[in-house]
């Protein structure tokens, strides 16, 4: 430890000579913006030294803020002996401040609308913060993975969860962002025979699966109405969820606010610094989002919902301090800033964003807003408790769950061919209620 820290003060006082040394001409490397290994600024004897020793030095990438070479030295030793971090997240030598901790949005934690999984864990069929139980059928057969399995299948405003009535553990979890079409069509049941179901065809990190649910109970149309309705509910409530750039958000100069949705404050000359002169707006801060328009023309606008932040930050730029807003990585990983005057209004409405942030955090808004006329019960007292079976698995014979939900999965061979006139030559012939202008919306 002794040699790591005359090691790291040899080096921290090396990097002050070249500092200085170098503040007094231009930089060569300035237009550089890339991260490279290379020898550090220091004299050969230290640098056979950190060599034998097997330390390794970095630069930051150049910009407009480095004054300097030598400005952020970095090295293994230094790593080692608790260096604060810089902007960039690299070690950095000397006395600096440490840098702001980036917060995880709630979405990078979210998956349960954005997923589709399989026989998950108990802990995972619960409700996450926000997302509420909508409905709860009993008596559901999972058609195309499980036929002939009575189960129950919940639907929360977030995703559709079906679960064995025999076996809890054989389960799965539509989340409604991964749903491509729901319709309805007729399937063969080992409970029912023909009859009507469910078709829902679905797209997860580009595997394409299909689920077929049929309701035992006869004349029940339930299952078709509530999926279809919450998931249009769904998909009608983005504003609240996504990330949107140019968006119909302001009428007559008014926030158009969404049903939940209250405004804590508004900001006037509030300037946005995406452009080199910066473009003078409104700010508009609400307990689900961030909103900000240029004056000159409403159109130029952005909707920030605190569901998509990750990072929320006071830091210096060429227009002064300003307000710095960091967006999750699935929407881009957007770093926005604002320029609000005077200081102690930025200071203020940054502490008012934190807090409204953690609040949403708890408890998001998510927007789907659908109610049934009965009540169903609460997840937590629908959930079986999962029974460990004494059993041997024999993993010879081992098989995938989603295997059977791959769309169009049963099939042996090729159907046989047939001239479609749509496209004037011969295709294979489709499958019953599957047309070309349906499987041209599924590609797009």
């Amino acid at each position: 430890m002794g040699k790591g820290m005359e090691w790291l003060k040899d080096i921290c006082s090396e990097a002050k000579k070249v500092a200085q040394r170098s503040s007094t001409r231009p930089s060569a490397t300035a237009a550089s913006t890339s991260k490279r290994l290379v020898e550090p600024h220091v004299s050969n004897q230290l640098w056979r030294k950190c060599r034998a020793a097997g330390v390794k030095a970095f630069t930051l990438p150049e910009k407009p803020w480095v004054s300097a070479l030598a400005v952020d030295v970095v090295t293994d030793a230094a790593c080692c002996l608790g260096a604060s971090e810089t902007r960039l997240g690299l070690s950095r030598c000397g006395d600096s401040p440490p840098r702001a901790a980036i917060t995880m949005s709630v979405l990078d934690a979210l998956w349960e609308d954005r997923d589709v999984r399989f026989d998950v864990s108990s802990q995972q069929m619960k409700t996450r913060p926000g997302e509420v139980l909508i409905d709860c059928l009993d008596s559901i057969e999972d058609t195309k993975g499980n036929n002939g399995d009575r189960g129950r299948l919940l639907v929360t405003n977030l995703r559709i969860i079906w679960h064995s009535l025999a076996l809890p553990r054989v389960n799965l979890s539509v989340g409604y962002n991964c749903i491509l079409n729901i319709t309805t069509r007729t399937a063969n049941s080992k409970l029912r025979g023909q009859t009507e179901a469910l078709y829902i065809l679905t797209k997860c990190n580009s595997t394409r699966f299909e689920f077929i649910f049929t309701n035992v109970v006869p004349g029940s149309p339930r299952l078709f109405t509530s999926v279809i309705a919450v998931h249009r509910a769904y998909e009608t409530s983005k504003m609240y969820r996504d990330f949107k750039l140019r968006s119909a958000l302001i009428q007559n100069k008014q926030l158009r606010l969404l049903p939940q949705e209250h405004v804590y404050d508004k900001i006037n000359g509030v300037w946005n610094l995406s452009s080199d002169q910066g473009n003078l707006g409104t700010f508009f801060i609400t307990n689900v989002r961030i909103v900000w328009h240029a004056n000159m023309n409403d159109s130029f606008n952005v909707s920030i919902p605190y569901l998509q932040i990750r990072s929320i930050k006071i830091r210096d730029s060429k227009f002064g301090l300003a307000l710095v807003i960091e967006s999750s990585q699935q929407s881009g990983g957007y770093v926005l800033g604002f320029k609000i005057d005077p200081v102690e209004k930025l200071q203020e409405s940054v502490k008012e964003i934190n807090s409204l942030h953690k609040v949403y955090s708890a408890s998001p808004i998510f927007g789907v807003d659908y109610e049934m006329e009965e009540k169903p019960q609460p997840l937590e007292a629908l959930t079986v408790e999962q029974i460990q079976d004494d059993v041997e698995i024999d993993s010879d014979n081992h098989t995938d769950a989603f295997v059977a939900y791959f769309a169009d999965g049963n099939k042996q061979q090729d159907r046989e061919p047939v001239f479609s006139e749509e496209l004037g030559l011969a295709i294979e012939k489709l499958k019953d209620g599957i047309t070309l202008q349906g499987l041209w919306e599924v590609m797009s």
